[in-house]
């Protein structure tokens, strides 16, 4: 949620920020509410000090005996009005709410302008991509050859966009989370977490996902009870800061978990029908920072590192790319995807986007810290980052180690995972 104090203050600026995104704040509606919103408390104010007033006209003259009910009229009179006012003052507010949700947040000075991704600007690369003496497969027909990825048995089972894993495969991709976990919590100094996989609405709210984009998550309902499964481990891990006040002495907080992650892939209709990129039901090793505002932009840096190390470790060839003002996320002021090369389809794809979300989700959540300087409760910056997504990685890695008999070079640093095992084959 974007500074509401701000927003009053000098909508035109927040106008102008989002204009980068091609997002076109209505301005003059801002006004008006926030006008609707002023007046009517103004005023409540002078209801409310007439009726105090008036209240103590009536026992001044009860206290002399005399008839006061004219003057208890005339009070009940103002206590309706001031009712009237005061919905009116809470239904302005409501609405000035509610639209503020449905902002995005404030690009940071450093995003690159652009419209879309043909915008983004790559900024370094890892790795040359293996040259093959055949040519390479993607990795749906190298499962189907390995007779370990089964596509069809998952439709029969769900339907489209689902995936069954058997055997070395099975063990590869679990080995692959096995890894980023270790490398995360031994190496980078992060604290693992098991957190739910069904949230409550309001958790999604704090994070940014609702109530904007509902049509992207799976509902679940059982009575009265509504729950949705989680898009990312980003709302979960994030919210474990909501509605708390953090010692300073306390952050950096950095958290790693593995989740399964479920999104409905609304509007992504004919995009990666075929294989594992795009999936209903997927894995991933999730980071989150949550830190002082004036850390986080370090914080972003670092946690962009931290997923490369991922990559590196496992010698896939990859890019970082800063996203664009009109690429970039709905919650995030930066991000930073990664990008891995996958020889199947002589392409970089995505693999992990970094975000700097900076006091975003705190507003939302009422996630802040004390900060020493002023002794008072201020919102805490939140950046999350796939460190990376599990699929993917498996993706990338049984197409840059295929090799032309079939199998697949298991990479050395994930072998002790594999019981030491070298080679996949069918």
């Amino acid at each position: 949620m974007l500074d509401t104090k701000l927003l009053r203050s000098d909508p035109d600026a927040i106008s102008r920020n989002l204009a980068r995104r091609a997002f076109a704040l209505d301005v003059a509606r801002f006004r008006a509410i926030e006008d609707r919103r002023k007046s009517a408390q103004v005023a409540a104010d002078e209801v409310r000090a007439a009726r105090n007033a008036q209240g103590k006209k009536v026992g001044m003259a009860k206290a002399r005996g005399e008839d006061a009910s004219a003057l208890m009229a005339e009070g009940e009179a103002l206590a309706r009005r001031l009712e009237g006012l005061e919905k009116e003052q809470a239904a302005a507010s409501a609405e000035f709410d509610e639209l503020v949700l449905g902002l995005p947040n404030t690009l940071h000075e450093s995003v690159p302008d652009g419209r879309d991704e043909a915008a983004n600007v790559e900024l370094r690369r890892w790795g040359t991509p293996r040259k093959f003496d055949f040519a390479p497969l993607d990795h749906g027909a190298i499962g189907e050859k390995l007779a370990l990825i089964d596509f069809e048995a998952a439709g029969r089972i769900s339907g489209a966009r689902f995936v069954v894993l058997k055997g070395a495969v099975a063990r590869l991709h679990r080995a692959l989370i096995q890894y980023m976990l270790d490398l995360h919590t031994t190496r980078h100094g992060y604290t693992e977490v098991y957190a739910p996989y069904l949230v409550a609405r309001h958790s999604l709210v704090g994070t940014g996902q609702l109530p904007k984009f509902e049509e992207d998550l799976f509902r679940v309902a059982s009575g009265d009870q509504e729950y949705f499964l989680i898009p990312t481990a980003e709302v979960p891990v994030t919210n474990l800061a909501r509605e708390s006040i953090l010692e300073a002495k306390t952050l950096p907080r950095k958290y790693a978990a593995h989740t399964p992650c479920f999104r409905s892939e609304a509007g992504s209709y004919g995009k990666d029908t075929r294989g594992m990129i795009r999936q209903h039901q997927f894995e991933k090793v999730e980071l989150v920072h949550i830190v002082r505002p004036e850390d986080s932009y370090a914080a972003l840096e670092e946690l962009t590192s931290n997923a490369e190390q991922v990559l590196q470790g496992l010698g896939l060839p990859y890019r970082v790319v800063a996203l664009c003002a009109g690429d970039v996320g709905f919650g995030s002021a930066k991000t930073y995807d990664l990008e891995v090369w996958l020889p199947g389809q002589q392409a970089y794809r995505e693999i992990s986007s970094c975000s700097n979300c900076e006091a975003f989700q705190a507003r939302r959540m009422q996630a802040r810290w004390r900060n020493p300087a002023t002794g008072k409760p201020e919102p805490v910056h939140t950046l999350n980052g796939s460190g990376v997504a599990v699929g993917r990685a498996l993706v990338a890695v049984l197409e840059n180690y295929q090799e032309a008999d079939g199998s697949v070079t298991v990479p050395e640093v994930l072998r002790p995972y594999m019981g030491g095992a070298d080679v996949i084959r069918g």
